[in-house]
């Protein structure tokens, strides 16, 4: 049978993603070095009123409350041997309110990095990543999420690992990868070359793209990087909400709900069909981003690096990831 989020993709010219879960979550009680994925069990009710809330406001598609689920990560609090039943507690919760929606909502599976090197840079086996994410993964598919959702990957290593986990479990996969150092991940990986790397993993994603990274401007154009060199591939951008900034004791998103949704128009014509948010982006942000969607038809062109500045800001480096030549010209680069 042709798996849900697929099905979905064949109805739709695109799918509305959700937001930040980490942003809502703090704006709810969580503490800075809290895991949120304790949530899932200690307060419940709040982490469903997340999931409830994006969905109310649009969203087709919502991540679970699990990136930092492997054990790995739950390691630095003391709870790894609880990777299971948190991972499969935050998508039954997620599960729930999408039966709820009274159409079609998308349950994915999150499974952020394990926050460990691989080799050969560093000593984690590829072996020991896969178990990590196959344990993730199970939690997550018991629970309910139609999809397993890889997402802020900076490493190629990474990603062949979270994919042969959903391989191993023969399950649908989607990844996206962060671009957030000059168009490149941390690890170096470029927009062109995920382009090639995305088919070719253990599990071939249904999607692939980029999320989180610096601003909405940045990961436009590493999304017009990926298009031009995959045309035909189901593209996810996710971008955070403008350029943060610390402000009063907190993290403030400088992108408001008008500009994140010039992001979605700029993020469709760009080769997009999934389109959400990241860090800073809050159901406010999404009910934009859709209303703008549903409303203003395609620009039936790609837009150029110029037009992108002009409505999201400047870039915030001036090479692109692509080839390593500037996205800009010179004179340009020095107005930013």
């Amino acid at each position: 049978m042709t798996d849900a989020l697929s099905k979905l993709l064949e109805i739709r010219p695109w799918l509305m993603a959700d937001g930040a879960t980490g942003t809502n979550l703090f704006a709810m009680g969580l503490e800075a070095g809290e895991p949120p994925e304790l949530w899932n069990v200690d307060h419940p009710e709040r982490i469903s009123a997340l999931y409830r809330s994006f969905i109310e406001a649009g969203s087709d598609l919502i991540l679970t409350n699990s990136f930092g689920g492997t054990r790995a990560r739950l390691k630095l609090h003391n709870h790894q041997d609880r990777a299971y039943e948190l991972n499969r507690r935050a998508a039954e919760l997620a599960r729930a309110e999408a039966d709820r929606a009274g159409r079609p909502v998308i349950v994915a599976g999150s499974m952020g990095p394990t926050g460990e090197l691989l080799e050969p840079v560093g000593p984690l086996t590829h072996e020991a990543a896969v178990e990590m994410f196959e344990e993730q993964a199970r939690g997550l598919l018991d629970g309910g999420a139609d999809v397993l959702w890889a997402e802020t990957i900076s490493s190629e290593e990474e990603m062949r690992a979270a994919a042969e986990a959903a391989a191993r479990l023969g399950a649908p996969f989607c990844g996206t990868m962060s671009f957030d150092t000059a168009g490149r991940t941390m690890m170096g990986v470029t927009p062109p070359g995920y382009a090639g790397i995305a088919p070719m993993l253990p599990k071939a994603p249904i999607a692939f793209g980029a999320n989180c990274g610096t601003g909405a401007s940045d990961l436009v154009r590493t999304l017009l990087g990926l298009s031009a060199a995959a045309p035909d591939a189901v593209l996810i951008a996710k971008a955070n909400a403008g350029i943060p900034s610390y402000q009063d004791g907190a993290i403030v998103y400088s992108g408001t709900p008008e500009l994140m949704a010039d992001y979605a128009l700029l993020a469709r014509d760009s080769g997009a069909r999934i389109i959400g948010g990241c860090c800073g982006s809050k159901p406010e942000h999404i009910a934009a981003m859709r209303r703008a969607l549903e409303t203003t038809p395609p620009g039936g062109r790609r837009p150029t690096l110029d037009e992108v500045e002009a409505k999201l800001g400047a870039f915030t480096s001036a090479d692109d990831g692509s080839a390593g030549a500037p996205a800009k010209r010179e004179g340009r680069r020095r107005r930013g």
